[in-house]
């Protein structure tokens, strides 16, 4: 199924939550010397304009980046992620970046990126907007559940890989099970983050439970819901990141910071937010 495409809903609170963690997760893992890989499953087309197309349709960002934008007084995570988004735009909210421009800034010169999207339209975009970087992006027309395992383990031993399909086919909540299981045999130490969109269907739950149930040492599980299930159960209310082998720092930033983004991102006082982790 072809027929996803992220960009309308390019800055929405999911994408706010997940490219906020994103940026911990990196931050951290550049703080040691040695080089590490960031892999991208479902990487979509890497930046995409908020003022016309399909992001302008809906303007989901009105309710997510730029509510964050608009706030004062955050905290330092919070401002950091922030001013990120603020370097992709001149004064008023354009651009929003993807997770793999997300990424990007916090990579070093020896550090690499591998990245997977399987529809043509946004693969072209996504080759178009990492133009001129080298050897350090390899972008890949493939579906990611499979094209992973040729990346795995990464030369320096040393990875981030987000694990984000567009769940439009059920058999994608599987897959993911599926791909999280092979690749900690092939790679137990990678860090591995995987969003899902919280809706009123089983399949969410079972694939959380799936994870859960696969011995990890060490996890950490955050999901964010903006406002009440829908009387008809249709539409996703929040959305959730569950991060195999996470930095040991991320359990206290998220506990101080979340109950802000909730609060921020919120359109009915039902908002709130669950933080659970195993750090080994």
């Amino acid at each position: 199924m072809l027929s996803y495409r992220h960009a309308f809903h390019a800055g929405n609170h999911a994408d706010v939550l997940k490219h906020y963690v994103l940026g911990l997760v990196l931050d951290h893992m550049k703080q040691k010397d040695k080089p590490f890989w960031y892999i991208d499953t479902h990487a979509g087309a890497g930046l995409y304009r908020l003022t016309e197309g399909y992001a302008s349709q809906n303007a989901e960002f009105e309710q997510g980046i730029a509510k964050l934008m608009a706030a004062d007084n955050l905290a330092q995570p919070l401002a950091d992620f922030v001013a990120q988004i603020k370097r992709f735009n001149t004064n008023a909210l354009a651009f929003y970046p993807g997770s793999p421009m997300v990424a990007q800034d916090f990579l070093r010169a020896d550090d690499k990126m591998r990245l997977f999207e399987l529809h043509p339209n946004d693969c072209k975009l996504l080759i178009e907007n990492f133009k001129g970087q080298g050897k350090q992006v390899k972008i890949t027309m493939q579906d990611g559940f499979a094209g992973i395992k040729a990346y795995l383990p990464p030369p320096p031993r040393r990875a981030a890989v987000l694990i984000d399909p567009p769940y439009e086919d059920k058999q994608d909540y599987q897959h993911v099970v599926s791909m999280i299981k092979d690749s900690l045999i092939r790679f137990s130490s990678g860090t591995y983050m995987v969003w899902y969109p919280l809706l009123q269907r089983p399949e969410p739950v079972e694939m959380i439970d799936q994870l859960m149930g696969l011995n990890l040492n060490s996890f950490l599980h955050v999901m964010m819901s903006i406002h009440a299930p829908s009387p008809e159960g249709f539409g996703m209310h929040g959305s959730g990141l569950f991060i195999i082998n996470p930095p040991w720092t991320l359990p206290n930033i998220l506990a101080e910071t979340l109950p802000t983004l909730t609060q921020l991102l919120a359109l009915d006082d039902s908002a709130n937010f669950t933080l659970t982790s195993k750090i080994a």
